[in-house]
């Protein structure tokens, strides 16, 4: 296996960072041009990507939060979870209400960009640091913010918005720098054919019955739980999926048994807890 990062992924003109309390109905679509990203090739070894922007260090799905992991250089890779709202517009979040991490209740395809903008996140009071209250982006400011910079990892919770997504990432000429995520190979198989990159995550159960090597010419990225039995890592990692890693790995003895198994990354909530010496920005 090599590393992701021997792929040239060269981002081309992106758009500048977006504050995260932006107003405006058009807010979402909106992007201009900035210089050309340098290279990411030059990274290699143990792929680290901070999970959900890193949730047991920073607040989960937080502009602040992937910024402050980006920042302090722990990771290869910002994941974020990304859902649809009521018009169409993408944002970050995981669960498919708002009750869990923000200050409101309800589902989060009920509302709209304008109402959107209430929304304010709630950081448990455990995680390290002071946080200051935040929208969750939007799928654009993210793009717009870390896209060229460093590779991202948004997974889709709903389908349904894969057309719009990519749309903005090629808009921004991010198609070699983001991967899009799902759990349904059949959502990575759509995505392919977009022209974006792909990754598929499995739990244990479904690593046991999975047949991997099906998925080889659609997805990217397949990434194994870290519960699942050895014989089920192993075959993912034979499959000829060019990269193979491990979720979500939070204990040293996790990871490594699963770089021991041949998966050469791991999506993590404590990058920096569990970031390998010489991780480079």
């Amino acid at each position: 296996m090599v590393s992701l990062f021997t792929l040239a992924l060269v981002a081309a003109p992106s758009a500048p960072a977006a504050s995260a309390g932006r107003t405006g109905p058009s807010a979402p679509e909106q992007t201009v041009s900035r210089p050309v990203a340098p290279r990411l090739s030059r990274l290699s070894g143990t792929t680290v990507t901070a999970h959900r922007g890193g949730a047991l260090e920073v607040p989960e799905n937080s502009m602040q939060g992937m910024a402050a992991t980006r920042r302090r250089g722990y990771a290869h890779v910002l994941d974020a979870d990304i859902r649809r709202l009521r018009d169409g517009t993408l944002v970050a979040m995981h669960d498919d209400t708002l009750d869990r991490t923000t200050d409101q209740h309800g589902r989060v395809g009920a509302l709209d960009w304008k109402a959107w903008q209430k929304v304010r996140l709630t950081p448990r009071s455990s995680l390290p640091g002071q946080w200051r209250p935040e929208r969750p982006p939007a799928a654009r400011e993210i793009l717009d913010r870390f896209g060229g910079d460093i590779l991202l990892m948004l997974e889709l919770k709903d389908p349904e918005g894969l057309p719009r997504l990519a749309r903005l990432i090629r808009e921004r000429h991010l198609t070699h720098s983001v991967l899009v995520e799902s759990n349904d190979p059949q959502v990575a198989a759509a995505a392919h054919r977009e022209g974006l990159l792909t990754a598929v995550w499995r739990s244990a159960r479904q690593a046991a019955g999975d047949r991997p090597e099906r998925w080889k010419d659609y997805v990217t990225m397949l990434s194994v739980d870290h519960r699942a039995a050895a014989g089920d890592v192993r075959r993912a990692v034979r499959s000829g999926i060019t990269y193979v890693w491990s979720h979500t790995v939070n204990t040293r003895a996790a990871r490594d048994r699963m770089l021991k198994l041949g998966c050469e990354g791991i999506v993590t909530d404590r990058p920096g807890s569990l970031a390998p010496t010489g991780v480079e920005p």
